[in-house]
């Protein structure tokens, strides 16, 4: 079993009367990871919140009914919690009045699972998000060197467990996962008035990593309001599928303060959308590929190391650009993201002005993995 980097963080928050919060998309492994942390445990209660029974178990619920259900059991795991009505409440009496008991809940879709623990949960919830598997994970797995030589193949067919522990077959995978997990959380979902315009949305955003996206013109492309085309890339962010990167910017005239770029959390699911596992030698998204790729690893690390950085990119209306900023405390560490390792990189003199309190690395195929870990 690939040991997930989150395991640590998970354990030292135990029993500290706050619920544990684990998000992340659908197969991304979040059962795995939490079967394994309690292998050795006989006194957990697993309840899966999709199946209706479960539901029962949470009605006209009391510190005193709960604790019935619950007795003999350290812990208790909630899978899929956001289909329990009112969840938020009832974790509130777990962590309030239980404290003799753990009580984890995960969630595939944020948007929904958020808006129901926020406010009972203030200052009760200690919260995770899990991905696909990491450049870390699987170096640790299988070594550096062979990571190394299967980036091509990651970068085609992503990081989801199944994917990558299948002997043949990733694309047959990707396709019922893809299908699976966008049908059941997103399209789905009451606020989508129209599902045939959010997959017109998945493939034109999948057409677009590494670059600018703009409302209008997306909406003038699929025929929706730029104001719905947010709305949906808000939910498609909530449920894991893709995630946005604001610009960097201070008051400067020339710079471009509202853009935002859209990326992908995993990229097998991206080419599932557009329909295209073709090898990545052919390819000619090979820099788009390893621009998301990048990016990707260096936002699990942010999440699974805590290290609360905020990551940005930068561009002028001349189109001078920095593909990846990443700052903290006043700190910018600046990066260009080139596959080529023989490509040219410099800093724009224009930045570097504005923001001497920087540093400036060129990441290519030959030394990204100094820089993902």
């Amino acid at each position: 079993m690939i040991v997930r980097q989150i395991i640590e963080n998970i354990r030292r928050e135990f029993f500290q009367q706050k619920a544990i919060i684990l998000l992340g998309a659908r197969q991304v492994g979040k059962s795995t990871l939490l079967k394994s942390i309690f292998k050795d445990q006989g006194n957990i209660l697993w309840l899966d919140a999709e199946n209706p029974d479960v539901h029962s178990v949470f009605e006209n619920a009391s510190a005193t009914r709960l604790k019935t259900f619950f007795e003999n059991n350290k812990f208790v795991v909630i899978d899929e919690a956001q289909k329990i009505e009112n969840i938020g409440s009832k974790l509130k009496l777990i962590t309030d009045y239980l404290p003799e008991i753990q009580v984890i809940a995960t969630g595939s879709s944020a948007f929904e699972l958020r808006n129901k623990l926020n406010e009972p949960l203030t200052g009760r919830k200690f919260e995770h998000k899990l991905f696909p598997l990491s450049f870390m994970e699987m170096k640790e797995e299988i070594g550096l060197l062979e990571e190394i030589r299967m980036l091509p193949h990651r970068m085609v067919y992503g990081y989801y467990p199944e994917v990558v522990t299948t002997k043949s077959g990733e694309e047959k995978i990707l396709r019922l996962l893809s299908d699976s997990y966008l049908y059941k959380d997103i399209l789905l979902f009451n606020g989508i008035r129209k599902p045939e315009k959010m997959q017109e949305l998945l493939k034109a955003l999948a057409w677009q990593i590494g670059s600018e996206v703009n409302y209008n013109e997306l909406g003038k492309l699929i025929g929706l309001k730029s104001e719905t085309v947010e709305e949906y890339i808000h939910l498609l962010e909530q449920s894991f599928v893709i995630y946005r990167l604001n610009s960097f910017h201070s008051n400067q005239r020339k710079e471009i303060k509202k853009g935002k770029k859209v990326y992908f959390n995993d990229l097998g699911i991206r080419n599932a959308i557009i329909n295209d596992f073709s090898p990545f030698e052919t390819r000619r998204d090979k820099g788009n590929l390893f621009e998301n790729f990048i990016i990707n690893e260096f936002i699990k690390q942010n999440e699974y190391q805590e290290k609360f950085e905020k990551m940005y990119f930068w561009r002028t209306h001349e189109q001078q650009e920095i593909d990846l900023i990443i700052e903290k405390n006043g700190q910018l560490k600046t990066f260009e993201i080139k596959w080529n390792s023989k490509a040219k990189a410099r800093l724009s003199q224009t930045f570097a002005r504005q923001y001497p309190n920087h540093t400036f690395e060129i990441i290519n195929s030959d030394n990204f993995f100094d820089f993902v870990k």
